[in-house]
């Protein structure tokens, strides 16, 4: 996988996932456009997300949204076997109520913190048997599977809503703290100039050390990652409003050819029809719900 930061768009409304890996892979930190629930069941995996990075152990839940950098590091060739759900905000919405808010686990909480909590065992076979009934209802094309698998899905947002309410697990971070501290500092500087040189005397360390470690733990280049965060940050300033030229110089691009091109090739659109989707998308809230039935094994 390229060591380019990139963003990995969504189609369904709700897309179920239950692969099993047998070889060692590291991919880059990327983002969806819908929110993530992620259940570890096997193998000797890393997860990272945003600024902080997690061994995982069977049974670990994480909850991601879609402002949230993560990746995942296979250290070894043992079986990685792992459930992900991605759920665009529409499909949720639907399920949601005035009095149950199903995306409160994802958006009440700090971003890139509150995301991991590990489930008893009585939990997991709870949350596995709804993910069996998704699973099944799912991959059938008969009336009435809709609406069983989202009535799983109602039933596993709101077990999965009462653990993080009540969560009181503290997880083992293991990012090292000089990639925490050059993460936050590009990201707090991330419209000004910033260079190896400068990170350089930030942390009074040797550039290649900084650059080195950087990559080892993101799969990322420094460049890589500035570049992803200022799309980011233009991304936020085009849903506010702002013009394309605008978001362009206020999200630290000098050269607003270099924008274009940038912004096409992470996003995937130009920031033109970006914007334009956007208008469309608030315009009709509500999608059509599709559910796949194509199961990966």
């Amino acid at each position: 996988m390229s060591s380019e930061y990139f963003y990995d768009p969504i189609q369904p409304e709700l897309l179920y996932r239950h692969p099993s890996t047998s070889y060692k892979l590291e991919s880059s930190y990327h983002r969806h456009n819908a929110y993530e629930i992620f259940l570890f069941l096997k193998g000797h995996v890393h997860f990272y997300v945003d600024h902080r990075c997690y061994p995982m152990r069977r049974g670990d839940l994480l909850v991601i949204s879609p402002d949230e950098m993560h990746r995942t590091l296979i250290l070894d060739e043992t079986e990685y076997e792992r459930i992900t759900i991605n759920l665009k905000k529409t499909y949720v919405s639907q399920l949601s109520t005035v009095l149950t808010n199903l995306l409160s686990c994802f958006d009440h909480r700090p971003q890139g913190t509150g995301n991991i909590i590990h489930l008893q065992d009585d939990q997991l076979n709870q949350l596995l048997y709804w993910t069996q009934q998704i699973e099944r209802y799912a991959s059938y094309n008969i009336f009435g599977a809709d609406v069983r698998t989202n009535a799983a899905m109602a039933h596993m947002l709101v077990l999965i809503n009462q653990w993080f309410q009540h969560n009181t697990f503290v997880p083992q971070d293991i990012m090292p703290e000089l990639v925490r501290k050059t993460m936050q500092y590009i990201d707090k500087h991330i419209t000004q100039d910033i260079t190896l040189g400068i990170l350089s005397e930030e942390f009074y360390m040797n550039s290649t050390s900084i650059s080195r470690q950087f990559k080892k733990h993101t799969g990322l280049t420094l460049r890589s990652y500035i570049l992803g965060r200022r799309i980011e940050l233009a991304k936020l300033h085009l849903r506010d409003g702002m013009s394309i030229t605008d978001a362009c110089y206020q999200s630290g691009f000098s050269d607003y050819a270099n924008f274009i091109r940038s912004f096409t090739k992470i996003v995937g659109i130009s920031p033109g029809k970006y914007m334009k989707q956007r208008r469309e998308a608030e315009a009709s809230p509500f999608s059509q719900q599709i559910i796949p039935n194509n199961i990966m094994p």
